[in-house]
């Protein structure tokens, strides 16, 4: 019995201290870039490439709210002449689940250019989608687009991979209960992106350099 009362003091204590290094990384991080984060697109210092951020597709293929709005940010980034270029980044490791494409063809739906809009297959997360923008792109500048629970850990990735980066919100509507699973979901996914910047290292899929072209 005096056993089982110390393992349960003791899960418990690593439950807490677990919780509150979550909650310090999350603290640290949003701190150390809330300089790089713009809430809005007129804040947006220029860039030459906007990074739009993969979020998903419905079976059906089409953007989930939250990529659709990512989409029209980086749009409007265009249209507003902060950026030349829209590298979207999504996964495409099945044949029926072609999220780049998607992307794409939302942000010509908006008034992009079809030269302007590159597209980068093996974005399969956030980690992938940085290190791909600087190995396989050649960009060393970009506009992070993604939500706001999201931006510190994109500018963060972004920067610890050799990609000087700042951040636009792409919240353009209110989504609900969802919000709480992602936000959730980023305290993990923070610790995570800390352990492959610091540890692991892990290399993407990468392939012969595509260097985006801009003015």
């Amino acid at each position: 019995m005096r056993f089982l009362k110390r393992a349960f003091l003791v899960a418990v204590a690593g439950g807490v201290a677990t919780v509150a290094l979550l909650l310090g990384m999350r603290s640290w991080v949003e701190r150390r870039y809330e300089d790089r984060i713009y809430e809005s697109v007129a804040q947006v210092p220029p860039r030459p490439v906007a990074l739009v951020l993969g979020a998903g597709l419905w079976p059906d293929g089409s953007l989930t709210p939250i990529l659709a709005d990512r989409v029209a940010t980086g749009a409007e980034l265009y249209r507003k002449g902060k950026v030349e270029k829209l590298l979207c980044s999504g996964d495409n490791r099945r044949v029926d689940y072609n999220e780049p494409q998607a992307m794409k063809d939302y942000a010509m739906r908006l008034g992009v250019p079809e030269e302007d809009v590159v597209l980068d297959y093996a974005g399969r997360r956030t980690y992938d989608s940085c290190y791909r923008a600087r190995a396989i792109f050649g960009v060393e500048r970009v506009v992070a687009v993604t939500q706001r629970f999201h931006t510190a850990r994109a500018v963060y990735t972004c920067q610890s991979l050799g990609v000087d980066a700042v951040a636009v919100t792409a919240n353009r509507r209110i989504y609900a209960a969802e919000q709480v699973v992602w936000k959730t979901r980023e305290y993990l996914a923070l610790a995570l992106a800390w352990w492959d910047l610091n540890v692991r290292h892990p290399v993407p899929v990468l392939g012969e350099p595509e260097p985006i072209e801009v003015r």
